[in-house]
């Protein structure tokens, strides 16, 4: 459990940076973040770090896929948890 939360806090510490840094980018009109990648931190855990920084700096929050697709990979991963939860403790 404590490797868990351990991966969790990192995961979600890289997602908060990358949503910044692309944040940044698109300001500077720089080479962006690639929305596939985005969206892969999402999926291993850092999607409500992500959701959360987004809907903070404004960043994302017009485009669908992100809107839509975080919260929706959020409710997967709670699905998850709680069947994984159930599994070990029936």
């Amino acid at each position: 459990m404590k490797y868990l939360l351990i991966y969790l806090a990192a995961i979600s510490l890289i997602s908060i940076i990358i949503t910044v840094a692309d944040k940044i980018k698109a300001i500077r009109h720089s080479r962006r973040i690639r929305e596939r990648t985005l969206l892969i931190f999402a999926a291993l855990g850092g999607s409500a770090a992500m959701l959360l920084t987004m809907l903070l700096i404004r960043h994302k929050i017009r485009h669908p896929k992100f809107m839509v697709g975080i919260p929706v990979i959020i409710l997967l991963q709670l699905g998850a948890a709680f069947v994984v939860w159930r599994f070990f403790h029936a």
